[in-house]
């Protein structure tokens, strides 16, 4: 099985000439000569760029590889920008399984004997159909005796193990190009695919995505600027979610948006805004904001409200990283690339023995020629992709947290400027970024610092007498057992020199009654001085220094 899946993806590679994309230098004479063994599998797409054909190749393998060449189109830091940009073309059009399999996969896992025990009107025809899952509609009853129009999300059978072995077959090249390719190491292929293993497995679990979904739902109740549907947590498994059915337009059908009179310019600049509230509010954002997953709401054309769905990838980021981005930002529209290297050593993105005049040098060289053109024409998204890239010639480390972040950045990005070209995402984000330093720094932060935690000290208050008296007796105690100390150690001392002394008058007797016995003829005297060493010897032992003990 493995061996039959092996040669299926060698095939598919080398019929698609994807063995070009590797300098000839670069492969052992063993590899070439396989190669050319292998003839009967010459490239077939010769007339199409080499970022097309990788593209197609992917498409062909199925929906791991697919889903491996998205992720890999967000790490324009790997990859050259024409290769980087046709992946980004990747979909998932994968053909539904059975709809009667979904149905027993929904009964095995909710424990029913009969779908119709807790769902009416299943429909086995699915309402979509990705790589992982597909979605099925129906009704939920509820205890009220309404009927909830839901949508059931359950995993592909049989999905886990072809994974699993997509995935040892790509760790398995992934150790062969970080073994053989001169450029093997700087590429990281071996971390690439671990993370890759991480974000695919992570997306099987639907309790996962389930929590994901309830958590941003909480962190946008009763907004005006996204929605998130409700999660029946009660009948969601690991592998089946029950979720409210939405009735949203696909963000991308800009026609049937225009034709029911949704302001585009408010749509563009409230999707900038929904994505730095979930970055530097909530430190919670939903990293999977393509097209497919964010729809619009019907009811209020004015003032549109998006709709997001599939929560099974989302991004955390703690208050250092928040900050130091909110900076860098800042600091890059102002042109103080001083700021924007210090900022990157300050956060342990790049090694602190990085030279920051060299550093400087290279992030103006970047940068400086986008202030060449029009503020609404610069790219927020290619900003950051310019900075990461730079700081890795400077050996910075590649940040999880970062790449999901500029993914969906480069995201929102594109779906604002599809709906509204004129969007200047600078001017949109850079008040919230001035707003939420202002809040995180100064008399404002002191303020709602204290507001966050009255509840804890309004809790303890009634305690601090006890801890107060605690505290002072524990610190009485303390100074008693250091100056019982410092006493014994001063009695160590003195018992110490004393027993030096009588060390030394002993070790003379030993000198004296040695040189006796050799030297003097008369014999009393060596005896003498004997039995003198050892009373002595007697004293220095009993002066020898004692620890005290209590």
């Amino acid at each position: 099985m493995r061996s039959r899946r092996l040669y299926a993806i060698t095939k598919t590679l080398l019929s698609y000439g994807l063995d070009d994309l590797i300098p000839p230098q670069w492969l052992p004479w063993s590899v070439r000569l396989g190669r050319h063994g292998l003839f009967w599998l010459p490239n077939r797409h010769s007339d199409k760029s080499a970022g097309a054909r990788l593209r197609l190749a992917l498409e062909q393998l199925g929906p791991v590889w697919v889903k491996f060449g998205q992720m890999l189109s967000t790490r324009r830091d790997l990859l050259p920008p024409d290769i980087a940009l046709e992946l980004a073309f990747l979909q998932d059009r994968v053909a539904p399984f059975d709809g009667n399999e979904a149905k027993k996969i929904i009964e095995k896992s909710l424990e029913l004997t009969d779908i119709s025990q807790l769902f009416t009107d299943f429909d086995t025809q699915p309402l979509a159909s990705a790589s992982i899952a597909q979605v099925h509609t129906a009704k939920l009853k509820v205890a009220s005796g309404e009927l909830k129009d839901i949508i059931i999300k359950v995993i592909r059978p049989d999905i886990r193990r072809t994974i699993h072995a997509d995935l040892e077959l790509m760790e398995t090249l992934a150790s062969v190009i970080a073994r053989r390719l001169p450029d093997g190491r700087r590429l990281k292929p071996k971390e690439v695919v671990k993370e890759y293993r991480k974000t695919l497995l992570d997306e099987l679990d639907l309790q996962r995505e389930a929590a994901n979904g309830i958590q941003l739902k909480r962190n946008f109740e009763n907004s005006d600027l996204l929605y998130v549907p409700t999660i029946y947590s009660d009948y969601s498994r690991h592998n089946v979610m029950v979720m409210e059915r939405i009735d949203g337009i696909p963000v991308n059908d800009v026609e049937t948006l225009k034709a029911r009179g949704v302001d585009m310019k408010k749509l563009a600049e409230r999707g900038v805004e929904v994505f730095f509230t979930q970055v530097f509010r909530d430190s919670f954002f939903h990293a999977d904001m393509h097209p497919g997953n964010i729809f619009v709401a019907k009811d209020d054309p004015r003032h549109p409200r998006y709709i997001g769905i599939d929560f099974g990838i989302v991004g955390t980021l703690n208050s250092e990283d928040k900050r130091y981005l909110a900076e860098n930002f800042l600091a890059f529209f102002n042109r103080d690339y001083r700021k924007v290297a210090e900022l990157h050593v300050d956060s342990g993105w790049v090694p602190k023995h990085t030279n920051i005049e060299e550093f400087e040098s290279a992030i103006r060289t970047v940068c400086e020629p986008i202030f060449e053109k029009p503020l609404a024409d610069i790219s927020f998204g290619y900003v950051l992709v310019n900075l990461f890239n730079t700081a890795r010639r400077f050996e910075m480390e590649v940040q999880p947290q970062l790449v999901l972040l500029q993914k969906t950045l480069l995201y929102i990005e594109g779906l604002g400027r599809q709906l509204y070209p004129e969007l200047d995402l600078w001017k949109t984000a850079k008040p919230f970024l001035e707003r939420w330093m202002n809040e995180q720094l100064g008399w404002r932060a002191v303020v709602r610092s204290l507001k966050e935690n009255a509840p804890y000290w309004a809790e303890k208050l009634p305690e601090l007498p006890n801890l107060l008296y605690e505290n002072l007796n524990s610190r009485q105690h303390v100074q008693q057992q250091l100056d019982q100390q410092h006493q014994q150690q001063l009695n160590y001392q003195r018992q110490s020199s004393v027993n030096s002394f009588w060390t030394i008058i002993t070790a003379s007797g030993v000198v004296s009654t040695t040189w006796l016995l050799t030297e003097s003829s008369n014999p009393s005297w060596p005896i003498t001085s004997a039995v003198i060493t050892v009373i002595l010897a007697l004293q220095a032992w009993r002066t020898r220094p004692r620890i005290e003990k209590r």
